[in-house]
């Protein structure tokens, strides 16, 4: 197991038995894809885990099981929460146009189901950003039974009652 510093890998360095790549994401990493995409929907996190790369061919084939936990803002009372995050990925990478010795034609629509790498070197960061984004449900929630805000007072219902009239 290699701990790496830059999550950008050679492609020469993978040996043909395999390269595991020990990955720990802290706030370093999150604060900069913050600053790159404000529209991330989490505000902390902290992901640990592995990666293994294998070749086949011109072919990359990538593993990986990232653990740890997200801090979301629910949807329903805006409390921050920690989501726990997990996630097992495979991947297959093929050569893609502009890469050395790849062919440049037209993406099929079978073609639309394979992943890309370009150039010679490997973008880790850029493959465990999209798992990570993967990981986010599209309405993240504190609990399934979260009351939320009342529209017209304003408590957040979870920790207050409301002091509105029923009207």
């Amino acid at each position: 197991m290699v701990k790496k510093k830059s999550l950008r890998v050679p492609l020469t360095s993978i040996p043909p038995e395999g390269l595991e790549v020990e990955v720990d994401l802290g706030e370093q990493y999150f604060s900069r894809w913050r600053e790159e995409d404000p529209g991330l929907e989490f505000s902390t996190a902290a992901i640990s885990g592995s990666v293994r790369l294998e070749k086949h061919g011109r072919d990359i084939l990538v593993r990986g099981a990232l653990k740890g936990h997200l801090q979301l803002a629910c949807s329903r009372c805006l409390e921050n929460f920690a989501l726990p995050a997990d996630a097992d990925f495979d991947l297959l990478l093929v050569p893609g146009p502009g890469t050395p010795g790849s062919e440049d034609e037209e993406i099929s629509a079978p073609d639309l189901d394979l992943d890309y790498y370009t150039g010679e070197t490997l973008d880790l960061e850029a493959i465990i950003r999209e798992q990570i984004i993967l990981m986010l449900p599209l309405k993240p929630l504190c609990s399934e039974d979260c009351k939320g805000i009342c529209p017209r007072c304003g408590a957040v219902l979870n920790r207050e009652a409301c002091t509105c009239k029923n009207n």
